[in-house]
């Protein structure tokens, strides 16, 4: 009888950036070096899908039917909501430190099953906070890299999206309340709804800012105003053969 040989290869994956290449806003935090992939733009149902695994029967198809334009609010989850979505790994932070070092694994991985987004917190030696850093990295992650879908014609811009605009905004009313800047926690879910807007626009700042009440000198300002925020609405625009915003 003829023998047969299954083999099994296994290798270790390289890293895909050299730190000096993200925005210093992002660098700063120590991401880990699986975090560059494009951005990504689904419904909630397929993010249900992903997270539950296929369904089938009649009801699945039905409850597709139900969830067919809508979309995942990741950023309003809580805290709790969102790490119920992840995997969490644990490992010991390498690099120099002397007796300071980290001796146990109290560095934190993150893993967001939905989106396969991924994010770390290795500079404290306290595992506790250095959870709460990877969760708030995972956020602003999703921000800059989840789009959701805009129907141009009926849009009106959340509240989120409007806190981080300028008070020269002509839609902008004076219960919003002062403008939020990127050293807020609530900065990331305005910038997602801005960059899920020019998603919709076709990286156009000029149509964007028509819709927000700007002049487009002013949006580009805002947008400039945050590494993180500036690179991705750059990578958006090179997506649609656009110039780069300076």
């Amino acid at each position: 009888m003829a023998r047969a040989l299954l083999r099994i290869t296994t290798r270790c994956c390289s890293p895909l950036y050299s730190p000096s290449s993200l925005p210093s806003r992002l660098r700063s935090h120590g991401l880990p070096p699986t975090l560059r992939f494009p951005s990504l733009s689904f419904s909630a149902s397929a993010a249900s899908t992903s997270s539950h695994g296929p369904s089938s029967g009649d009801g699945g198809k039905e409850e597709e039917e139900d969830d067919k334009g809508k979309y995942e609010n990741y950023l309003g989850m809580s805290d709790d909501e969102l790490m119920a979505q992840c995997d969490m790994g644990t490992f010991k932070s390498s690099g120099p430190g002397g007796q300071h070092r980290n001796k146990r694994e109290s560095a934190v991985r993150l893993r967001h099953h939905p989106t396969g987004i991924v994010a770390q917190a290795v500079e404290d030696r306290s595992q506790h906070k250095n959870r709460s850093s990877a969760l708030s990295r995972l956020r602003t992650l999703i921000a800059l890299k989840v789009r959701r879908p805009i129907n141009l014609d009926d849009y009106i811009p959340p509240v989120e999206l409007l806190q981080i605009l300028p008070l020269k905004s002509t839609i902008r009313s004076k219960d919003v309340g002062n403008q939020i800047g990127p050293n807020n926690i609530k900065f990331s879910p305005g910038m997602q709804a801005l960059l899920d807007l020019l998603f919709a626009v076709e990286g156009s700042v000029s149509e964007a800012a028509k819709i927000l009440g700007l002049s487009t000198g002013a949006l580009s300002r805002l947008i400039l105003s945050d590494d993180s925020l500036r690179a991705a609405a750059n990578e958006l625009r090179a997506s649609k053969g656009l110039k780069p915003l300076r």
